[in-house]
């Protein structure tokens, strides 16, 4: 691959006080690859009432009055990169070959532009060559229909798709006769899920956004909110002015939770902004558990206790407090790297706390006891009643812009049979009900040779997922892969013998599918669901819709089998909202809610503080306290995001908070663990993995650069560092990768 981290540059890293140089390098950029005209209509439309909504995170817009500019950095950089003007077609295609684009870096694959016309790589060609579309629906059809088992077949979806093509998506997979629907949330918050549908009986967080603007306490657990959800840090700073405290605790000290300055503001352009986090718990890798079992422990000695909301809402007290009763404080701060103080202080702010707010993110549910952990945020929030109550809840903050969306639709390999009931009652057909392949079950199934199709509306699977080279070998063996994308990326040159690349179009643009302007819906991560309209002009003619072409694949395989009206979905998407509202929970009227204005799914511990388990109440859990070890000479290794990059799309090779220029290749380490392994600041070493299988996953040539990080952690950039997740690798019960928690060590390249 090009050496594109040859210019690496390490220097101090920039603080949070750069609001009006975020704004300018983010309009520089904009203007640079997509035109000032653009840049200004979709820029202008971004997260406001019937504009577009952003394509990044997932973080909900202000229900109220809107920010002329309701984006922020990352999500200008966001919308530049789906615009960009530069465009990728037959030509571009018949100069590279796949083994060329294969020796690219993501970065430069993304880097090049639009996808604008379908494409194909025939078994044993060496080039991806022009296909109509018509030929490339009855491809898709031909294959599928060839399948020995509807389960010999995957289809995957990133957070990226519309509620609309979600809903189509599943059901047209169902219909096939399949529940293999792995999504990125396999990857991400499938701890979360796990953990809240067993203690509160919803799979999602409790809060609106009004409630972290009444918040007192707003705790942030493994989170850097200033580069993964930035207009995050408009609400902590809402907080903070009414009085508000906040609690980070992360490994690494991240700029946007120390300071904020709101480039929306005066006081945020001009460089002043607003102290937000109080206490920083700089953590080790995982002692979250122990940190939170410690932190219950002593708020049930403080008899800090909401009795009545316990006796009357909840189960499982007795037990809980049982277990925590006596604690052991060395092993304690042996998993946590902290001293007792620091935690005693931390538990007085909860202690003081009316209304507390609990948030994490892929610091907490990327590790084998993420469920656990997250059931002892729960517990602590059931211990003082802050679940229903006005300003308190829980907040898990969702990565991509639609994943709560698709969830919601129906994108899940365990469909719960209300679901399925509905959709067989609404369509005629009995849908499957054996669970299907998640994520690491479906590379699985392609490397052990029991699957041989796989459709992907959107996303890149072989990068995102964890054990880099299996999964690209596992798709590289199937005889077809289908991308539907808006850019090259990696899984398009990791592929199957036959392989095809469907054009669509990004979210800012029109959509006029069926002779009409189209709009397709969204939920963000508090449950608010609302339209979502783009209206520049396609990056080419032969783009189509995500509904289109998942109709189009649909028609070409199944036909008029169950008499499913693709054709009549694909003209108009109201007639999907119908569908919609009669199937999905909670979604009941869909269509006429969405024309007036958009809502917010029910959610009864917030509504009305009942719960919907088996128990009928909310649930304490208890789990073992555990102290994860790792061998002398080893290290814990996290992968986490750069300043520049959403999810697998590395936007430039910057990352100023923390004070890299141009490379990504670099390990952040601890001066205490450089002393102590005898290597130095600047080295270059490979990372090397350690795992039960004896497999050794290297990834070479990385740079070490001394951090503030505690001890024993290190951390660096995914997805360069995916290859070293062991896919075997994952969260008990939930199945996620485990990428916060990879054993490594350091050896110098040979």
């Amino acid at each position: 691959m090009p050496d594109e981290d040859a210019r690496l540059q390490v220097g101090p890293p920039a603080d949070h006080a750069a609001g009006f140089r975020a704004v300018r390098l983010s309009l520089t950029n904009a203007v640079q690859k997509m035109g000032v005209r653009k840049t200004v209509r979709n820029l202008r439309t971004l997260n406001q009432h019937d504009g577009v909504d952003c394509m990044s995170c997932a973080w909900p817009d202000p229900q109220g009055h809107r920010h002329v500019a309701e984006f922020c950095e990352n999500g200008a950089k966001a919308v530049s990169w789906e615009g960009q003007r530069d465009t990728v077609g037959p030509e571009f295609f018949a100069r590279h070959s796949i083994a060329d684009l294969a020796g690219q870096t993501d970065h430069w694959l993304e880097k090049q532009g639009r996808l604008t016309h379908p494409m194909v790589r025939r078994d044993g060609a060496v080039h991806y060559e022009p296909i109509s579309w018509d030929e490339a629906f009855a491809l898709v059809g031909k294959h599928l229909n060839a399948l020995g088992s509807p389960d010999e077949a995957a289809f995957y979806t990133s957070g990226r798709a519309s509620n609309e093509a979600a809903f189509v998506y599943q059901l047209f997979a169902r219909a096939f006769g399949t529940n293999n629907l792995p999504d990125c949330s396999n990857m991400c918050h499938e701890s979360t899920g796990t953990a809240l549908m067993r203690t509160i009986g919803v799979g999602k967080g409790s809060v609106t956004l009004e409630d972290l603007h009444r918040a007192d306490l707003i705790v942030v657990s493994g989170q850097n909110p200033g580069t993964n959800h930035p207009r995050m840090l408009t609400a902590l700073e809402i907080a903070k002015r009414d009085g508000a405290k906040i609690l980070a605790i992360n490994p690494l000290p991240e700029a946007g939770l120390l300071r904020f300055d709101n480039p929306q503001k005066v006081r945020g352009m001009a460089g002043h902004g607003t102290a937000l986090a109080d206490r920083l718990l700089r953590i080790r890798s995982n002692g979250d558990l122990a940190l939170w079992q410690a932190i219950g422990h002593l708020l049930l000695r403080r008899g800090v206790a909401d009795r009545e909301f316990i006796e009357s809402s909840t189960v499982g007290f007795e037990a809980w407090a049982s277990h925590l009763a006596e604690i052991d404080r060395e092993k304690v701060e042996r998993a946590t790297g902290l001293a007792w103080a620091e935690i005693e202080a931390a538990a007085d702010m909860l202690a003081s706390a009316d209304r507390i707010v609990h948030c994490w993110a892929m610091g907490i549910t990327q590790h084998r006891n993420a469920v656990a952990t997250i059931k002892e945020f729960v517990n602590v929030a059931l211990l003082q009643g802050m679940i229903g109550k006005p300003g308190a809840g829980l907040c898990p903050v969702r990565g991509h812009s639609n994943v709560q969306g698709d969830r919601s639709m129906g994108i899940w390999e365990k469909p719960p049979a209300i679901f399925l009931d509905r959709l067989r009652d609404e369509f005629g057909f009995e849908p499957p009900r054996a669970h299907g392949h998640d994520a690491v079950d479906t590379v699985k199934a392609f490397r052990d040779g029991h699957a041989s199709v796989f459709v992907a509306l959107g996303g890149n699977f072989v990068a995102a997922m964890s054990d880099t080279e299996v999964t690209a070998a596992a798709m590289r063996s199937a005889a077809l892969t289908v991308q539907i994308s808006t850019k090259l990326n990696r899984s398009h040159v990791e592929a199957g013998r036959t392989a095809l690349i469907l054009p669509t179009l990004g979210r800012t643009e029109q959509d006029r599918t069926g002779g009409r302007v189209q709009r397709v819906t969204v939920e963000d991560s508090m449950s608010a669901v609302h339209a979502s309209r783009g209206r520049s002009t396609p990056a080419g003619p032969l783009l189509r819709s995500e509904v289109d072409i998942l109709c189009g694949i649909a028609q070409a395989t199944l036909g008029d089998r169950y008499g499913i009206p693709w054709a009549g979905f694909a003209e108009d998407y109201e007639r999907i909202r119908e569908r919609i509202g009669r199937v999905v929970p909670g979604c009941d009227g869909y269509a006429e809610k969405i024309n007036s204005g958009g809502f917010t799914m029910p959610h009864p511990p917030r509504d009305s503080r009942t719960f919907p388990t088996p128990e009928g109440r909310g649930v304490f859990t208890v789990s073992p306290l555990e102290v994860m070890t790792v061998p002398p000479g080893r290290l814990v290794l996290q992968t986490l995001r750069s300043h520049d990059q959403f999810n697998t799309t590395v936007y430039g090779l910057d990352d100023r908070y923390r004070g890299i220029r141009a490379g990504r290749r670099v390990v952040f380490i601890s001066a205490a663990d450089l002393a102590e392994l005898g290597h130095a600041d600047g080295d270059v070493v490979d990372l090397v993995s350690e795992w039960a299988d004896g497999v050794t996953r290297r990834a070479e040539r990385f740079r070490l650069v001394e951090y503030d990080t505690p001890k024993g952690c290190v951390a660096a950039y995914y997805p360069e560092t995916n290859p070293l997740v062991p896919l075997d690798s994952q969260a008990e019960e939930s199945g996620t990768p485990t990428s916060k928690w990879v054993i490594v060590r350091l050896e110098r390249p040979a």
